[in-house]
């Protein structure tokens, strides 16, 4: 855009736009450059990443050319990124830990049990792009939430959001990690905030709680073995050796999360603001994988599980199923559904059936033994 800015100009405006965009919901709004000078470094980083494979199948994540380095080829103009967060912690950290020492229930994400926040945020984003045409006139800007080859987290610590920790994940010292991350890109020449220096110093608390092992060194995720990539992203046969140590998660993975000590400044937030589905929180393994594939489309509109697919969601309770207790009626449930599985859910669902037949057997011997 052409226009004569002044530092005074642009304070203002900054201002305005900060308290418009906690008006909407968002509990902050940062700003920070995107020229390449900032992002070279995050850009080598990430391309040692996708060059070791870690990535796994994800082949969008090497795709776009230069556009994660240079973001202004995502919006032509684009001199500044707004950034914002949006908290969503809908429970106590001691309650999800409960579901998860249940086996017979299921653990998901709890992103995922409200409504989805790539819509919701991106609405509002949307609209506070429009307000701040009240205040510069038109301009250019373009919103994003997960929706392009955007460097997120890079952004969001450049702009003094949070740091990236030890998990990958986004920490901010006084709210923890439980929010989400959202971006307009915009040509306004605001004055950028400081950036957010690392406060994770000597903790492996994430390290150790990894149920996979997919933290592989700090700061560095190996998605190949990570729960949230295997539930959510991948579509072909879970590894073996990783099936067990997924317990009952059977959509993304919270433990890094549940365990880092910043979150003990994250609070719960109001359920109107999340919308989560009580009936997700502490769910029967049985019950979910019981759904009909009209059932699961109707149940989780509205929600980011349906974008796995209906096989794909029958192959993660199945290996969660597995790992589960006993139980005759789990067999039943796993046979009955191999009518109707595709290769990998069928294979999964065979490897199920056994786990839970080595333990009829398990208890079987045991119960002789003690008779005799």
């Amino acid at each position: 855009m052409s226009q004569s800015w002044t530092s005074t100009l642009l304070a203002e405006i900054k201002q305005k736009i900060t308290e418009q965009a906690k008006t909407m919901g968002f509990e902050d709004c940062r700003i920070t450059a995107i020229d390449e000078q900032i992002l070279r470094p995050y850009v080598a980083q990430y391309q040692q990443w996708t060059a070791a494979q870690l990535h796994g199948s994800m082949e969008y994540m090497v795709r776009h050319g230069r556009m994660r380095e240079a973001p202004d080829i995502l919006q032509t103009g684009s001199v500044r990124a707004i950034t914002v967060r949006f908290e969503y912690l809908p429970e106590s950290h001691e309650a999800m830990w409960e579901v998860m020492s249940q086996p017979e229930k299921a653990y998901i994400s709890r992103y995922a049990v409200g409504q989805d926040y790539h819509k919701k945020m991106r609405n509002k984003l949307q609209k506070l792009g429009e307000s701040i045409k009240a205040l510069v006139g038109d301009y250019g800007y373009r919103a994003f939430v997960d929706s392009a080859p955007v460097l997120e987290k890079p952004l969001a610590e450049n702009a003094g959001l949070g740091w990236i920790g030890k998990h990958t994940n986004i920490i901010n010292r006084n709210h923890g990690s439980w929010f989400f991350l959202g971006e307009l890109l915009v040509d306004i020449p605001l004055e950028p905030d400081q950036s957010e220096a690392s406060h994770c110093g000597s903790c492996h608390a994430c390290l150790d709680v990894c149920p996979t092992g997919a933290i592989i060194a700090p700061y560095l995720l190996d998605a190949r073995r990570c729960i949230s990539y295997l539930t959510i992203e991948y579509k072909g046969s879970i590894p073996k050796h990783l099936r067990q140590l997924m317990g009952n998660r059977i959509y993304g993975c919270d433990d890094c999360q549940l365990v880092c000590p910043w979150n003990k400044f994250a609070k719960v937030v109001e359920p109107e603001r999340f919308s989560p589905r009580e009936n997700l929180k502490s769910p029967d393994l049985l019950s979910l994988f019981a759904l009909t594939e009209a059932q699961f489309l109707k149940q989780f509109e509205g929600s980011p599980i349906r974008r796995i697919g209906y096989q794909s969601w029958l192959r993660n309770i199945a290996i969660a199923m597995g790992n589960a207790p006993y139980s005759p009626a789990m067999i039943l449930a796993l046979q009955s559904a191999k009518t109707l599985a595709e290769d990998v859910l069928a294979e999964t669902i065979d490897w199920a059936v056994e786990q839970q037949q080595l333990k009829e057997t398990t208890q079987l011997t045991a119960a002789v033994n003690q008779v005799q």
